[in-house]
């Protein structure tokens, strides 16, 4: 059934859906009645991370969902650091599913998105149909991880840079965003971001608070590390891992195994901007997967 609709052509919707206390906006695309895909994106991204995935899963009979997360873009952005502890994130996921009607859906994240994925399949998997996590390991591996390892601590120097006040936020705006846009350039495979591409993301970075509230993530993280705890997951997982990553180490990937039920991994030759850069095989791999 989901064959038949390859060949439709399906426009993306710009909505906005109220859920947890903010207005989310939220690019869709696909039939109406199709099975629920929600993507979610990571710092320093915005829907438009999935734009060469929105298509693709429509396509395949898929109704996808990518929001703008809180603080991000056209999205609400709530002044405190503590609206945006993991749980607020993933909670905002589960009023997205609540507005479409659905109990369940895939969830696919990448960065930050992929911790949300992460904390919503642990905690909340009779929600989480399957869920694919690109480019961020299980939480408490990578919380492992920085304790033990010296070099992934240099890696994740922003991380510390980021708990700073107004500094970061002055540095990133400087001219005019030179620190985001070489934070894509600069770690990604030549030609991945078009000026076009970073014409985009400078006009999210734009909104205003979207700055300030980006890296308020990483604030709440670090204030409330507890909140990241995440146990053994039981739904079905795909962990796909561009292996250039210049920000986190690869063996994280595979210690990510061993804290799931059912869990399989995928190793592509691409950067962190795993979905970018290798977008048809990532494509195929996430449709595999959903159809499995």
């Amino acid at each position: 059934m989901l064959a038949v609709k390859r060949r439709v052509h399906y426009e993306l919707e710009h909505h906005y859906i109220d859920t947890n206390g903010v207005r989310l906006h939220v690019v869709q695309c696909g039939p109406a009645h199709g099975p629920l895909v929600v993507l979610l994106h990571g710092f320093p991204e915005f829907w438009y991370a999935w734009h060469r995935q929105l298509h693709a899963l429509a396509a395949a009979g898929y109704r996808v969902w990518a929001p703008d997360q809180r603080g991000y873009n056209l999205s609400d952005k709530p002044h405190q650091v503590a609206d945006y502890r993991i749980d607020t994130l993933a909670r905002d996921v589960l009023g997205l599913l609540d507005a479409a009607g659905e109990q369940q859906a895939f969830v696919v994240g990448h960065d930050w998105g992929a911790a949300v994925t992460w904390h919503l399949a642990a905690h909340y998997p009779t929600r989480v149909r399957k869920a694919a996590m690109l480019n961020v390991p299980h939480p408490s591996v990578m919380n492992r991880t920085l304790l033990r390892s010296a070099e992934q601590l240099r890696k994740s120097w922003y991380i510390f840079f980021f708990q700073l006040p107004l500094l970061p936020e002055w540095l990133v705006r400087r001219r005019n965003w030179a620190f985001g846009r070489q934070a894509l350039v600069g770690t990604s495979r030549r030609g991945t971001f078009s000026t076009a591409d970073l014409a985009e993301y400078v006009t999210a970075w734009q909104q205003p608070r979207a700055m300030r509230s980006m890296i308020n993530w990483y604030r709440a993280a670090v204030r409330a590390p507890r909140q990241l705890a995440t146990g053994r997951v039981t739904v079905p997982v795909h962990i796909i891992w561009g292996v250039k990553d210049a920000f986190l180490k690869r063996e994280m990937a595979e210690k990510s195994l061993m804290l799931c039920e059912q869990a399989q991994l995928t190793y592509l030759p691409a950067s962190h901007w795993v979905q970018h850069e290798e977008a048809d095989a990532v494509n195929g791999l996430l449709l595999r997967f959903f159809e499995a």
